[in-house]
């Protein structure tokens, strides 16, 4: 992996899959890894623009999906820890309170890794006139692969949030699908 922060998708997927088999099969990791594909994509694109601002926004946006990936594996784990032990431990204040703030945390990274898809998608709009036609049907498809993945990451939300929901944070993930066209 070099510097801190620096993977490529499949050096980071190779990490994702020598964590935790579960985790790394899991969507949101992944979810998160396509919108870091996307914008490199996008990176990629907007250098052969000459837009070096544009660049490095979306170099910035890949770095952070990388890191969401990694949070939402870690996540995941200690959510479905946390479930696991319901039905072995009595409900008690102290075991319901980690429980929820387990799930809440497996609902708050896919909510920030579909916010931050929904800013590659957004970034996708920004760059499209500015790229030459060799680009512009890779930047397009990096606008619908980032798409698609603020939609599954919204969905997660919904989903890690069932056991007792945080009507904000599912309407916070709504409105970034929303924004990412998915």
């Amino acid at each position: 992996m070099g510097r801190r922060g620096s993977a490529r998708p499949a050096e980071l997927l190779l990490t994702v899959a020598a964590f935790d088999t579960d985790a790394a099969t899991a969507a949101g990791p992944a979810a998160a890894q396509a919108g870091s594909a996307a914008a490199s994509i996008l990176r990629a694109a907007a250098r052969d623009a000459a837009h070096p601002s544009l660049a490095a926004q979306a170099a910035r946006l890949a770095i952070r999906l990388e890191r969401l990936a990694a949070e939402d594996m870690h996540a995941l784990t200690a959510a479905r820890a946390a479930l696991g032990r319901v039905g072995e431990e009595a409900s008690t204040p102290q075991r319901d309170f980690a429980l929820r703030r387990a799930l809440e945390s497996a609902a708050a990274v896919p909510l920030a890794i579909a916010e931050t898809c929904a800013d590659v998608v957004s970034l996708a709009r920004e760059l499209a006139p500015l790229v030459s036609s060799t680009f512009a049907p890779d930047v397009e498809g990096a606008r619908l692969l980032a798409g698609g993945a603020a939609r599954a990451a919204a969905q997660l939300v919904d989903a890690n949030l069932a056991v007792g929901g945080d009507g904000e944070l599912a309407g916070r993930a709504e409105a970034a699908a929303r924004a990412a066209g998915a």
